[in-house]
């Protein structure tokens, strides 16, 4: 590349800028870093999101890196748990730090670094640096790209997530100049659900939930080009940080391993957001707004830099020197509509030159004086920060461009990049999902036309079903009331019987049978966030950062969104009808049109998705969908069909959904985005090499949403469900999780299951769980507690000593379950959020307990501690026992 030589022309996606020789470059270095890290295998048959979530004897133990090629596994492992440590992931090295490569950007010495345009520069910046080895450091920009290039398209968007819930930059163009292409990241993205506070013009406030992807607002492109001493990111992090506390949303290179020199990373562009949470004294803007960072040189990536000029309100361009080839360069945009603006550290000597060939660009990019920033060592640096944020904010609260990540997309492919959503499988599954979705207007409705079997019929049989039970365990049961029972069950299972699927429901069963598996997971993920736009949620009033995980005393029940599990439970309650009425001879085998239908569900449990095991609206179990879902599950599995369950219970909103997600990766619903009320079971995978140690091949999670109450019911009816509902989920168990919020929270439900349980002589191994609700800013871990277990309320009520019947009245739980205080098990868990949603990160402190609770789930499992491992066909009758 010559000084003088290179023409630009703006509107083209290749030009002499991008030398010939340089993908071949990256080419050698893509494959020598895949092979370093031990990616290579990936290219083919890519990494998948179950592969990265099994769990593994890595699982149990938190060392450092030894090799690179531990390299992505313990950064997945960091991700999922949240941690925000996860991009420092590096091996232990014996290396000098004075030993390591110098950073290729700007950290090298000034007598290298710049060079007079009339020099030969043909040797890039990339020659300063050679490529990694086993004893060099990975840059963590590297490490992210190698694994997003090595991963499906369901693990690069659960990448995405885990690195928004740590409030990372996240990757919106991937590179890969081995296969001449970059990649807009628009399905990856789509995803990450964010809340923040909406303020109209007029009218009152409130919060809105969505996707990133969606909403339209002023983005702002950081770029470099050429060399400059001012870092992007460091800049970037001070603007989206409030005078308090640095954030460090993009990573640079003051940070661990920053100053390793990138080797695939250059051209990555990325994306943050500044969102308020309805806070003056700490939201920086009154709006979204979005920040792009274009790692590398804009005339090595012009393809990225052209989107962002075309996608930007204004583009911030960092730069030491303007010479002849810089103006050739910046002249190319002209009659662009984006603002720029300069940042200029100027070199000695440079200064003439660069205000000469300044005063030149000035009428062709239709800018002024007061758009060029000096920044020498000698400015104040946080003036200088708050000059940027000002101009920032002149430009959001001016007429300028509002794009959204989709209108982003639109200009990629317009520009020749790929667009990861645009693949025939993913395209195919969000039209079935837009046929189910177009006509729907209120949920309530469409469950009352589409999903029929969930009306009055069948709340009327679950009711039926219960009292069955109730009479065949009576001392001394009536035939005359059982036969009358079956009667009236059959009746109603006749009429449910009688309907057949609905179009929209025939469709969601064709989604899910078709014969290929990705786009069956395409499908689902349409069909959550189909679901979840097709009704609009009503506007909120805004709450306390904690209440993410605590519930409003006396908030009114909010109405159960339409999910997935709706339809999922639709299909039960035809196998449920057609089952029994089988059972009851009304039918015989080989007239059945739904018996098929379990094997469906399990293929998506299998694949990760969260299956319905207790109805949270009737609060019963369907008994005959579980058991054709665990027979199905059983035949699955084959030889590793070796379970352990795992369950989780407590009262709403303590933080119990989110614990089990950040432990294993699992999907379940939480409460601030749209909990479902029910118990949900999800199965995680123990890797082959692991499970002979473990004893087992697979973990089953139960969740239990929305089902116990806080205080004792003043119906005797629902305090009785809700114990059953325990006993059962704890008597499936072999561990169960107690997540309690507060001191005296212990839901009486939860006592008298352990009673019942002491009773029947099965105690699953337990762990109970104090979450720290109110300190939402903690900042670090507080060690392990041991704390003496409340007693039961004093003012039990009378259902509460009605039902049980005991002479010697309530007992404590420490009573129940702590008569060995060497067998205590008590965690008190730090606050969830280091700082104030929607712009806090998780807490270090969180992180670090649940990976501890985590390790101690897995060596009471691997020790016997609990129950030995059952396989699905035991757990079959247990159910049916319980």
């Amino acid at each position: 590349m010559e000084g003088d030589d290179c023409e630009f022309h703006y509107g083209d996606v290749t030009n002499e800028a991008q030398d010939s020789d340089f993908p071949t470059v990256e080419r050698s270095r893509l494959q020598d870093m895949l092979s370093l890290l031990g990616l290579e295998t990936y290219q083919v048959h890519r990494l998948g999101l179950q592969d990265a979530l099994q769990i593994s004897s890595d699982s149990m133990r938190s060392r450092a890196p030894q090799t690179p090629k531990d390299l992505p596994w313990s950064f997945l492992r960091k991700l999922q748990a949240l941690n925000t440590e996860a991009r420092s992931t590096s091996m232990v090295l014996d290396v000098a730090l004075d030993a390591r490569p110098v950073e290729k950007e700007s950290q090298l010495g000034e007598d290298v670094i710049y060079w007079d345009t009339a020099d030969d520069i043909s040797a890039d910046i990339y020659s300063f640096s050679e490529l990694p080895t086993p004893d060099t450091p990975v840059n963590p920009l590297d490490l992210l790209c190698a694994l997003l290039l090595s991963s499906d398209s369901f693990l690069q968007q659960e990448i995405v997530l885990k690195m928004s819930l740590c409030q990372f930059a996240l990757p919106l163009v991937l590179p890969d100049s081995e296969n001449h292409g970059h990649t807009f990241l628009l399905w990856a993205m789509r995803g990450v659900v964010r809340t923040w506070w909406s303020q109209p013009p007029r009218g009152a406030g409130s919060l809105r939930e969505d996707s990133v992807v969606l909403p339209r607002a002023p983005t702002f492109a950081f770029v470099r080009m050429e060399v400059s001493s001012n870092s992007k990111s460091q800049l970037l992090n001070a603007v989206l940080s409030p005078g308090h506390r640095q954030r460090h949303c993009f990573w640079h290179r003051d940070l661990s391993v920053g100053s390793s020199p990138r080797e695939i990373a250059d051209g990555l562009v990325e994306v943050s957001w500044s969102l308020p949470s309805g806070r003056e004294d700490l939201d920086l803007f009154p709006e979204p707004v979005a920040f792009l960072n274009l790692r590398g040189d804009i005339g090595s990536h012009w393809l990225q830099f052209k989107l962002l000029t075309e996608v930007s309100s204004a583009v911030f361009i960092l730069t030491d020197n303007i010479s002849k080839k810089e103006y050739k360069l910046l002249s190319s945009m002209k009659g662009s509509a984006t603002k720029c603006y300069f940042i200029l550290s100027p070199y000695r000597g440079k200064r003439n030159a660069n205000l000469r060939f300044l005063n030149r660009l000035i009428p062709v990019l239709k800018v002024d004086h007061s758009h060029v920033l000096v920044k020498v060592s000698s400015t104040d640096s946080a003036r200088f920060v708050r000059r940027v944020r000002s101009i920032v904010a002149h430009v959001a609260r001016s007429p300028c461009r509002r794009v959204s990540v989709e209108d982003m997309a639109h200009a990629a492919r317009k520009l020749g990049l790929k667009v990861d959503e645009d693949c025939e499988e993913c395209q195919q599954a969000k039209d079935r999902m837009e046929r189910i979705t177009r006509d729907i207007r209120d949920a309530d409705a469409f469950r009352r036309d589409v999903l029929r079997l969930q009306g009055e019929p069948w709340r009327k049989a679950a009711q039926v079903e219960r009292e069955l039970r109730q009479a065949q365990r009576a001392a001394d049961p009536s035939e005359k009331q059982r036969a009358e029972l079956r009667h009236r069950l059959v009746d109603l299972r006749t009429q449910q019987n009688g309907h057949s699927p609905t179009g929209g429901l025939q469709d969601f069963i064709a989604g899910i049978g078709g014969p290929s598996v990705r786009e069956k997971q395409y499908f689902l993920r349409w069909m959550e966030w189909g679901l979840a736009w097709a009704a609009q949620p009503r506007p909120r009033p805004p709450l306390e950062p904690a209440v993410t995980l605590k519930p409003q005393q006396g908030e009114p029940p909010r109405p159960e969104p339409l999910g997935v599990e709706h339809f999922l439970r639709e299909m039960g309650q035809f196998y449920e009808a057609e089952s029994c009425l089988v059972e009851a001879g009304k039918l015989s085998a080989g007239q059945r049109r739904f018996a098929h239908f379990p094997g469906l569900a399990v293929e998506l449990l299998v694949r990760g998705l969260p299956l319905e095991l207790t109805d949270g609206s009737t609060l019963s179990t369907p008994l005959r969908w579980v058991t054709g879902l665990l027979k199905e599950l059983h035949a699955r599995l084959e030889r590793r069909s070796r379970l352990v369950v795992l369950s989780a219970l407590g009262v709403p909103g303590t933080g119990k959904s989110t614990l089990l997600n950040t432990m294993f990766g699992l999907r379940f619903a939480t409460r601030r985005a749209r909990g479902p009320r029910g118990a949900f079971m999800q199965l995680v995978t123990v890797a082959e090499s692991f499970s002979q140690d473990l004893g087992c091949d697979h973990i089953l999670v139960i969740d239990s949403g929305g089902l116990i109450a806080g205080a004792p019911a003043t119906a005797i009816g629902r305090f009785e469900l809700e114990v059953s509902l325990a006993t059962l989920i704890m008597g499936l168990s072999n561990v169960t999780v107690v997540s309690l919020a507060e001191t005296r929270d212990i839901p009486p439900a939860i006592l008298h299951a352990f009673l019942r349980l002491e009773k029947a002589g099965h105690m699953p191994s337990y762990q109970f769980v104090y979450q720290n609700l109110h300190d939402a800013s903690a900042p670090g871990p507080k060690q392990r507690e041991r704390r003496q277990l409340p007693d039961a309320p004093a003012d039990g009520s009378r259902a509460t000593a009605q039902l049980e019947k005991q002479g010697d009245g309530l007992r404590t739980l420490a009573d129940l379950a702590f008569c060995d205080p060497e067998k205590q098990h008590v965690w008190h868990i730090p606050g969830l959020w280091h700082g104030v949603p929607p712009m806090a990160s998780v807490s270090l402190g969180y992180s670090e307990a649940i990976f501890e609770l985590k390790r101690c789930l897995l060596e009471n499992i691997r020790n016997g501690l609990s129950d030995p491992s059952r396989s699905s066909q035991q757990l079959i009758e247990l159910v049916r026992r319980l």
